[in-house]
């Protein structure tokens, strides 16, 4: 049902949006509220759909959330259809990258899994590449691609290596590394490394994080609104498939991946303050959030995976939402530049109260899921170790601080001259960042159906 579902509604849009640009968008839209049924399910549910494909609750929220986003992707991105700029392309590779995405979250073989994990970036260069805003853009696609290919083929040589002697790449049938004859412990770590490491650049945690802003910065906006919404997901949805299938056990390795996110967190909120482009800033902010995720799987609990899940979801909404607002202020006033963003409370007051909303959602303000994410994932921590406690409680304040400081430095001071007094948004701009607003704080109604899955 799934399947004949997004394949219906996908051919809709392929015919359709390339012809009829809202016409393409609306039909999809139906079928994103329809996938959300997918979601509501009294009991813990896993649905083959064949002999490759499978779900659960966790597949069902990302292919929920990359449906959704992949319309609020076209909707912000109206300027290519003004313009004329191969629009026709840029639906289809929209498309492409959807359905990648959708196969990768879906897929029950490691094989098939890895190969849609890293195919999702090829969508993405061309995305940027095709769209982006400056010439250096080839430099921020050569350093996304140099990046995570080079972390993820040592995961293929284990993955092969893994699969010959368990003589099954099921993802849901765990096999344990110590029954993979690995009797030494530093091919143990070795083994660890080159599992954890693809997930944790394609995070990214940091110190494999200089990809990122450079993707984004030079990205489009709906470039932009795909990495931070869905990519980052692959990353946090790869390491929790990697230890169901290699059932993984709490070890010295993953302490010092907890220790380096936990720290990498920290002064990544840090850095936050010292960002003068206002994209990069908010892509900095996801590597901060992107460390609570990556704490949360590794402390091994139901709590910690529960908020991991919820802060994934929380933050492919909030951060998709803050770049679309980045793009609209960038119309407005012609720069990123948070020196010269001043005084949008007083040219645009619509513009400023959506800064508003998502600058709360980003610090978890209730009633957000975000929040809960972070109360679960902080209880997680303490459960484990008190020392878990101070710099997640940290982390979160910074959050906040540094959503505080983003808005105050966008939104206050003098207006600025060539930004014409009182200028709105137009309706469809408004209906992306309320299609973003609403899920992330209305789902708090029914958080507990995603915690069956554990």
């Amino acid at each position: 049902m799934l399947g004949l579902l997004f394949s219906l509604g996908l051919s809709v849009f392929l015919v359709y949006s390339s012809m009829y640009w809202y016409s393409g968008i609306w039909g999809l839209c139906l079928v994103v509220l329809f996938s959300l049924l997918i979601i509501y399910t009294p009991s813990y549910s896993y649905d083959l759909f064949s002999s490759y494909l499978s779900g659960d609750t966790l597949s069902s929220v990302l292919v929920c959330l990359t449906v959704w986003i992949s319309v609020l992707m076209l909707l912000a991105s109206q300027q290519v259809q003004l313009t004329k700029n191969n629009t026709k392309v840029f639906c289809l590779t929209i498309l492409v990258l959807c359905c990648t995405l959708l196969y990768a979250f879906l897929m029950s073989n490691v094989y098939l899994f890895y190969f849609f994990f890293e195919a999702s970036l090829i969508p993405t260069l061309v995305l940027i590449l095709g769209w982006g805003y400056q010439p250096e853009r080839l430099q921020a696609g050569m350093y996304m691609m140099m990046y995570t290919l080079s972390a993820s083929l040592p995961l293929l040589l284990v993955l092969v290596w893994m699969v010959g002697i368990n003589k099954s790449g099921e993802i849901f049938v765990a096999h344990s590394i110590r029954d993979s004859g690995l009797s030494k412990s530093y091919l143990n770590i070795l083994m660890s490394l080159a599992f954890f490491v693809a997930f944790m650049v394609k995070l990214p945690v940091f110190g494999m994080h200089l990809w990122l802003p450079k993707a984004h910065v030079e990205a489009p906006v709906a470039g932009s609104m795909v990495l931070a919404a869905i990519l980052l997901k692959l990353g946090g949805f790869g390491l929790l498939r990697v230890y169901q299938y290699a059932n993984y056990s709490y070890s010295n390795v993953v302490i010092l991946f907890m220790v380096l996110a936990l720290i990498g967190g920290v002064i990544t909120s840090v850095v936050c303050f010292r960002q003068v482009d206002l994209k990069a800033l908010i892509a900095y902010s996801s590597i901060g959030h992107m460390s609570l995720v990556l704490a949360g799987i590794f402390l091994d609990t139901s709590w910690g995976w529960f908020a991991s899940l919820l802060l994934m979801a929380a933050h492919g909404f909030c951060s998709s939402a803050l770049f679309a607002l980045a793009n609209f202020s960038y119309q407005k006033t012609s720069t990123r530049s948070l020196y010269l963003t001043k005084g949008l409370l007083l040219s645009s007051p619509v513009l400023s109260l959506a800064w508003f909303m998502f600058a709360s959602l980003n610090m978890a303000a209730p009633p957000s899921i975000n929040l809960v994410g972070e109360i679960f994932v902080y209880a997680a921590g303490l459960s484990s170790s008190a020392y878990y406690g101070i710099p997640i409680g940290i982390m979160s304040f910074l959050a906040a601080l540094f959503s505080m400081y983003l808005y105050m430095q966008t939104q206050h001071g003098g207006t600025v001259a060539y930004v014409s007094p009182h200028s709105g948004l137009k309706s469809v701009s408004m209906n992306v960042l309320w299609l973003h607003w609403i899920p992330a704080n209305f789902f708090i109604l029914k958080v507990h159906l995603l915690y069956l899955w554990l």
